[in-house]
């Protein structure tokens, strides 16, 4: 008796073979191919909705800081006026934040030349580029502490504060 062993059974022939010389792309082409695709839709998806290109709109916060009392020069005069007297830090020049409801700082600008008018000095405040959008905006000058003011007002130029 011999040991035979059936050989395991030959395939049949496709009915249809590959053209010869027709083979699929290597895989790591297609693995680029398809990298590329996908981030040209997601660049044109982005062009489309406009993220990450557009600024957003902006407005200046312009008002008045007034300070009064017994820090700032008395006396008709026609010649620029700042505080004194502990208010030496109310002058032109001196900085105005702006924050959004958040809390984040927004914009910062300064003070303009301080006019006397009726027994007090005025400072124009004019800080360009506050983003819109914010609730209501809080304004800091120098170091005196935080106004809040409505989105309307900010907007609209009435923002007024005053010292003394």
């Amino acid at each position: 008796m011999s040991d035979v062993t059936d050989a395991p059974a030959v395939p049949p022939m496709p009915e249809n073979p590959p053209a010869p010389g027709r083979r699929w792309p290597h895989p790591l082409v297609m693995g680029l191919a398809g990298l590329a695709i996908g981030a040209g839709a997601v660049g044109l998806a982005w062009g489309l909705s406009g993220s990450g290109s557009s600024t957003p709109t902006t407005f200046t916060l312009n008002g008045t800081m007034t300070l009064t009392g017994d820090n700032i020069p008395t006396g008709d005069t026609n010649e620029d006026c700042t505080g004194y007297s502990g208010y030496d830090d109310i002058a032109k020049g001196a900085s105005v934040t702006v924050y959004d409801s958040t809390g984040k700082v927004v914009a910062t600008g300064s003070l303009g030349t301080g006019k006397p008018k009726s027994a007090a000095c005025g400072f124009p405040v004019a800080v360009p580029g506050v983003p819109e959008g914010s609730k209501f905006y809080q304004v800091e000058v120098s170091h005196r502490g935080k106004i809040t003011v409505s989105s309307a007002e900010a907007k609209a130029g009435k923002f007024a504060a005053s010292l003394g």
